[in-house]
């Protein structure tokens, strides 16, 4: 069974560009507990997400990716030359987990986010509740299926 979910990421660390232009990468640096759990725990090989560019103008649905390796340990948590570097944490006692993700297809157009709260059909999407933060986040299939129409695909890419 396949999971949806979004990620975010500010274009100027790490775009959707940036991801198509690398093919896969890690999702390094996630330092909250709750979004670290979803990896850990619920992200599985083959899941899709929505890959969300934050803190742009404006804040949008760049593509969608899929998981292509589950979680593990987060190895910058470990590099004290890393921003992300983590005293707490060590090889042998993981404290950050981080998956792979791949691309699939980009959301032509983008949605932005007036366009997701505009659509009454999203109701109850965590992304669209006040005070959301989370880097890391479910998303029902039934919004996934909506927000990939919205963006030019007929269904689930």
């Amino acid at each position: 069974m396949v999971n949806y979910w979004l990620m975010k990421s500010e274009p100027h660390v790490y775009s959707w560009d940036d991801l198509n232009d690398d093919g896969e990468t890690h999702w390094d640096g996630v330092r909250n507990y709750q979004a670290r759990n979803i990896m850990r725990d619920d992200m599985a090989l083959g899941d899709l997400v929505f890959f969300y560019h934050s803190n742009c103008k404006p804040p949008h649905v760049a593509g969608v990716a899929r998981v292509c390796r589950e979680g593990y340990p987060d190895f910058t948590a470990h590099d004290p030359g890393s921003k992300y570097f983590d005293a707490k944490s060590s090889p042998e006692k993981p404290r950050w987990i981080m998956v792979d993700i791949e691309p699939v297809a980009p959301i032509e157009p983008i949605v932005t986010l007036a366009e997701l709260r505009g659509n009454p059909t999203l109701e109850g999407m965590p992304l669209l509740r006040r005070g959301q933060r989370l880097s890391v986040q479910p998303v029902s299939r039934e919004h996934f299926e909506i927000i990939c129409k919205m963006g030019g695909h007929s269904g689930i890419p």
